[in-house]
Parts: structure tokens; sequence; C-alpha cells
């Protein structure tokens, strides 16, 4: 589990017998960002739910596969202006998890703040620059001179 703010943590493939550590740790929501039947070797999804909600977790799947779109980041960006306490996303290695956590960002923080806080946990973002600058530009409502 690697932090990228105080409310929002990544992390590669969880299992089931995480749960207790997770909840332990103050983790509130775990969001799965893998879609079910992308390997042989990843939990199902209900399985996580069912684990994370026996721990009193909220569980939300917001699958990525085949690239990032903006229903995926409203649907984060609405969970963390939500949420009360930490959440917990995960795919297969947390790539995902903070790509989309940066795209939910964008227009909030600063790009060069994003990128250096991922790299900070391990995770380069650097190829993405260009998509979080043009996420933040499009959240950024024009000036009342344009």
């Amino acid at each position: 589990m690697k932090k990228l703010s105080d409310k929002y943590y990544v992390a590669g493939q969880i299992s089931p017998t995480e749960m207790p550590n997770f909840a332990e740790a103050g983790i509130g929501i775990i969001i799965n960002n893998r879609p079910d039947g992308e390997s042989d070797m990843q939990t199902p999804g209900d399985v996580i739910m069912a684990t994370a909600q026996s721990q009193n977790m909220n569980y939300f799947a917001i699958p990525v596969a085949g690239g990032i779109g903006p229903e995926q980041v409203h649907a984060l960006r609405k969970i963390l202006d939500n949420a009360g306490e930490p959440v917990l996303a995960y795919c297969a290695s947390g790539t995902r998890s903070t790509i989309l956590w940066a795209l939910s960002q964008a227009g909030t923080m600063e790009t060069d703040e994003i990128i250096a806080t991922a790299a900070e946990a391990g995770y380069d973002l650097n190829p993405y620059r260009q998509m979080i600058v043009t996420v933040a530009q499009a959240s950024t409502p024009p000036s009342e001179s344009e």
C-alpha cells in the first residue's frame, strides 16, 4: 500500500487476508480498478467486496481497461469528495489506480505536484503529463476575459 495523499492509497492486487490490516490502518473505502477476469491470479471483485464489507469498509468498482475515460475520473472524484475516511484503490500493480487519481486531481493540484507525488510512491507519470494537463485545462472554468 503506497500513500499518494492523506486520503488516497494505491496497491497492486489485494487479497481477502489483507482486509483486517487495511481496516486497522484506517482504510474505509476499497476501490477496485481491475475488470474481473483480467487474470487467473486475481481475486474476483465480489470476494474483495464481501471481505471489505465484513470489515465495515465500503467497496466500489471502477474498472479500467483499455484507457481511462471521463466517467471513471468523475466516479473517483465523487468518491473522494464524499469520503470521510482514507481510500485504498487497487489494480494489478497500482499504476492504473495512480493514473486515475492523477486525472481526478488535475485542475485542483499543479501537474508537477501530481507527478512528483506519484514518483515518491514509485510511479512514473511523466508519460501522462500531457493527459493530466489536458484534463486540468478542461476542468478549469474560462476566465471572464475569454
